[in-house]
């Protein structure tokens, strides 16, 4: 029997190094799922409970591994399915191909049933997106797809009708006009910096008393560079979301995180310096900036498209930040005057204190959601893999889990879509089988799709299980909270119960019906205890808090407009008085920390 199509996609995804595609049938791909049967494992196809999910998947494994994430799905619907979890890999710059089935080619054109114009569909999340028309274009098909992936630091789409999956494979083309002969294969530009524009980096860093500096994902790989220069300049470091993991929070002057999430550290740096460095971030939002024409700006990203769309700059230094920051060291004078680091290290104290006091409160007995993240972070094991859904949970896993080095966490960062908590830890179990893995999820998002994938956990117990942990850990607060928390503060309106409370579900004991191990913690004193247990455990568990919905995510600083709306949603509030009482101790706590003449241990 020849080989068909689909045995050659699957053929040419091993050379590329592929290990798992994930995915969901559909008889619009059944071509390739015969090929995956042939195939026996490599690669393997990995079932999820719904097409999105395959997307978050292949998204999670490209951000934990650098490699490219594989997706596919069926046509139709199915194909529609995985848009969401392409859009995260898109907006976070992270490599995915999907692989999508198309209905024959006698039927396009006909309204054939499932019949959709996928090119159409996928033209906006993909950098390449192509039908395959005939055998003979699925060899440079594939490595194109993967080539673009890699070098756009994006996705790309592969459309094959089922009628061209099953028929007789080309790998080498007719030697004819119009044919092209591809090769697998990739290597990694070193992206250096224009001289000149280095050197006026340098000099506006070397004049500048109070450097801050920013870093996101683009500076992944960069951590001894980023460390050699903070220590130069006298600079703090606070990191966007998508940068945790680029430098430990165990160092005295990372200030943690920025904006609405973040730290009060890094909100002192960014409104009193003098010097703005952004490295390998497109952080957006200007209010957590420091004013325009406040200070001046360096940056260093390897897009030159998004140089100087954040702040204005007076050093736009396009390169990759290792190769970057390398040859910038040697042109930087160290500062004398450590003043100004000495100032953020004593921030950087008076808020970790702030942190732990918040963190201890407890009101009528419930259980802190602050508290859960807070004693989880002298737990964390070596190694740890930590992914965070959207919601506000995101805020206490910013704030309160400290990074160690050799550990990696993700999230959504700029789609900062719902669902993907769940998929990313599951991907990072596969990518690592030995490597600890925690999720952060709102019961929200677990009751939107989390839940569901306990069953794919389930499907794969043996290579779920294990010497390491995988935890899924459940914030149970009847609530969607983060948005409630919007609506107080950007709307000015009091929660609206109709579409912002939600029903409970006892989450561990449905983890118990999966075959996981379910925990349950309402007590406030029994926090650690909890994650004692979980970690402790041979088996995936879904450890469920019984969380307080009241305590705000407090940020910062507080806007005036926001503040107005917040008393003005509060005066009607069905949980005004709660809110109240909850909202004066966090805060009171901050302010006494911050009394001039305090001092931080």
């Amino acid at each position: 029997m020849a080989q068909q199509v689909a045995d050659y996609v699957l053929q040419r995804l091993t050379e590329w190094g592929v290990k798992r595609v994930y995915g969901y049938p559909g008889d619009g791909i059944n071509g390739l799922l015969g090929a995956f049967d042939r195939a026996e494992g490599e690669p393997e196809f990995i079932q999820t409970r719904h097409e999105e999910m395959a997307a978050f998947m292949a998204c999670g494994h490209a951000k934990f591994t650098g490699e490219v994430g594989v997706c596919a799905a069926t046509s139709g619907p199915g194909a529609i399915h995985l848009l969401n979890g392409l859009y995260d890999a898109k907006l976070d710059h992270q490599p995915v191909v999907a692989i999508v089935g198309q209905q024959k080619r006698l039927a396009q054109g006909t309204h054939y049933q499932q019949e959709v114009n996928l090119e159409n569909l996928f033209s906006d999340v993909s950098e390449f997106c192509q039908i395959v028309m005939h055998p003979g274009q699925m060899r440079h098909v594939i490595d194109r797809a993967f080539k673009t992936a890699l070098t756009t630091r994006g996705v790309s789409t592969i459309i094959i009708p089922e009628d061209v999956q099953e028929a007789d494979a080309v790998p080498s083309p007719p030697k004819e006009h119009g044919s092209v002969y591809s090769s697998v294969g990739w290597s990694r530009p070193r992206v250096l910096p224009d001289p000149v524009e280095l050197r006026k980096a340098a000099d506006v860093l070397n004049e500048g008393a109070k450097v801050a500096m920013l870093i996101g994902q683009g500076a992944a790989g960069a951590e001894a560079e980023v460390i050699e220069t903070a220590e130069l300049l006298g600079a703090g470091i606070a990191k966007a979301l998508l940068g945790r993991e680029v430098v430990p929070d165990d160092l005295p002057f990372v200030t943690g995180p920025i904006g609405l999430l973040g730290s009060k550290a890094s909100d002192e740096m960014m409104m009193n310096c003098d010097v703005l460095f952004m490295i390998g971030t497109s952080f957006p939002y200007a209010e957590w900036l420091p004013d325009e024409g406040s200070c001046r700006g360096v940056e260093i990203d390897i897009d030159g498209s998004m140089i100087g769309i954040r702040y204005p700059m007076d050093a736009h230094v396009v390169g990759d930040a290792r190769e970057t920051l390398r040859e910038l060291i040697p042109l930087l004078r160290r500062k004398e005057d450590r003043s100004w680091r000495e100032e953020i290290e004593e921030n950087v104290r008076a808020w970790n204190t702030v942190m732990e006091k918040r963190a201890g409160q407890s009101f009528e007995g419930k259980v802190n959601p602050q508290a859960v993240a807070h004693e989880l972070s002298p737990l964390l094991p070596d190694g740890v893999i930590l992914t965070a859904d959207s919601g506000s949970a995101t805020n206490w896993w910013a704030r309160h889990i400290k990074l160690r080095d050799g550990m990696k966490a993700s999230l959504s960062g700029t789609l900062a879509t719902m669902g993907p908590g769940v998929p990313y830890a599951i991907a990072a179990r596969f990518a690592y089988p030995d490597r600890p893995v925690i999720c952060f999820v709102g019961d929200g998002a677990f009751q939107m799709n989390g839940m569901n994938e306990m069953l794919t956990v389930k499907r794969y117990a043996d290579r779920m299980a294990g010497s390491a942990p995988l935890i899924f850990a459940v914030f149970n607060n009847q609530d969607l909270n983060q948005v409630t928390w919007e609506q107080r503060a950007m709307g000015g309106d009091p929660k609206y119960e109709g579409s912002q409370s939600i029903p409970d579900f006892p989450y561990s004991k449905y983890a118990e019906l999966c075959g996981l191990k379910g925990v349950y913690c309402d007590d406030p004193g029994k926090v650690t205890d909890a994650w004692r247990e979980a970690l402790a455990s041979d088996r995936p568990v879904v450890l469920e808090f019984v969380v307080d919905n009241e305590i705000a995510p407090i940020p910062p600083h507080i806007m005036k407009d926001q503040a107005k709306k917040a008393v003005k949603a509060g005066l009607k509030d069905p949980q005004k008085l709660g809110i109240a009482a909850r909202g004066f101790r966090q805060k009171l706590t901050d302010m006494y920390e911050n009394m001039p003449g305090r001092k931080h241990d």
